[in-house]
């Protein structure tokens, strides 16, 4: 807003459309003192944003897959020695998890007769446990077939979404957090689940809780992303399988003491020792 020399002028007076647009200027932080830092953290996208949530997916699949073509994901199905049974598809649906059992429930629902319904009884069986019993030899065969379906390729993104990538996208909004934070959130509620065990993603989270505050508790972002990380290398640590914790140390860590909280390209990181690169 440009106003007269007050030596040489009285100014004019504003038309009803410019102080509607004072007022919603400083609402958003650009009048009044407000910190810039305010508002900026209200002007940038979160990981639901369509740019920022595929840089989630090709994140989340260099450290799943050891790829950034997450799409290629939905055929991918292997036994990865975890415990869990088989770990398939974009997110690692586990058959010993329920959440594999889910998606082919959500699949079945809108295309009845699909070439995995057949095995919705041995998934409930096996649920819990990492019993391949009612599904070998020819479930991956058939997943594989199942995953150029679209139908089941849209099954695939929308149990993620549910399950996984909303519910962790909220939370960090709730937290305070931008695009960074609640990818961590994302990511580890990828590997770890939302359960009620020691090392599942809301007990990580109560954990990082009693050593620093989140931005929407008055704590200061960073302080409080490393507290979170901290505590979820502690949880990977605690399962041989996950014991690697590259994915935080070489990906995550490297995005937060660079200050990149917004997650912003271009992005360069490592997992399990492979380099990638975002532009």
């Amino acid at each position: 807003m440009v106003f007269a020399d007050r030596a040489t002028a009285s100014p004019a007076p504003l038309s009803r459309r410019a102080v509607v647009a004072a007022l919603g200027a400083a609402a958003s932080g650009v009048l009044l003192g407000v910190a810039p830092a305010t508002a900026a953290r209200a002007a940038a996208p979160g990981l639901d944003d369509p740019a920022k949530k595929e840089i989630a997916m090709k994140l989340v699949s260099s450290a799943e897959n050891s790829s950034l073509d997450w799409k290629a994901q939905y055929k991918y199905i292997e036994d990865i020695g975890d415990g869990r049974g088989y770990t398939a598809g974009i997110i690692g649906f586990c058959s010993g998890t329920g959440d594999m059992l889910d998606l082919v429930q959500l699949y079945t629902d809108r295309r009845p007769g699909n070439v995995l319904a057949k095995y919705l009884p041995a998934l409930r069986k096996v649920n819990g446990t990492d019993s391949h019993s009612g599904l070998d030899p020819d479930f991956p065969k058939d997943w594989r077939t199942a995953a150029q379906d679209t139908a089941f390729q849209q099954a695939q993104n929308d149990e993620r979404d549910r399950v996984y990538f909303n519910p962790a996208v909220a939370q960090g909004k709730a937290d305070g957090l931008r695009a960074l934070g609640q990818f961590t959130y994302y990511d580890a509620i990828v590997m770890h689940g939302d359960g009620d065990d020691p090392t599942s993603f809301r007990n990580i989270r109560k954990r990082a809780l009693r050593s620093a505050k989140p931005p929407a508790q008055g704590g200061d972002e960073t302080t409080y992303l490393n507290a979170f990380l901290d505590a979820r290398v502690w949880a990977m640590k605690q399962e041989e399988a996950h014991s690697d914790t590259s994915r935080v140390d070489t990906e995550q860590r490297v995005f937060l003491r660079k200050g990149n909280l917004d997650l912003n390209t271009p992005l360069d990181w490592k997992v399990y020792g492979d380099s990638y690169h975002l532009g």
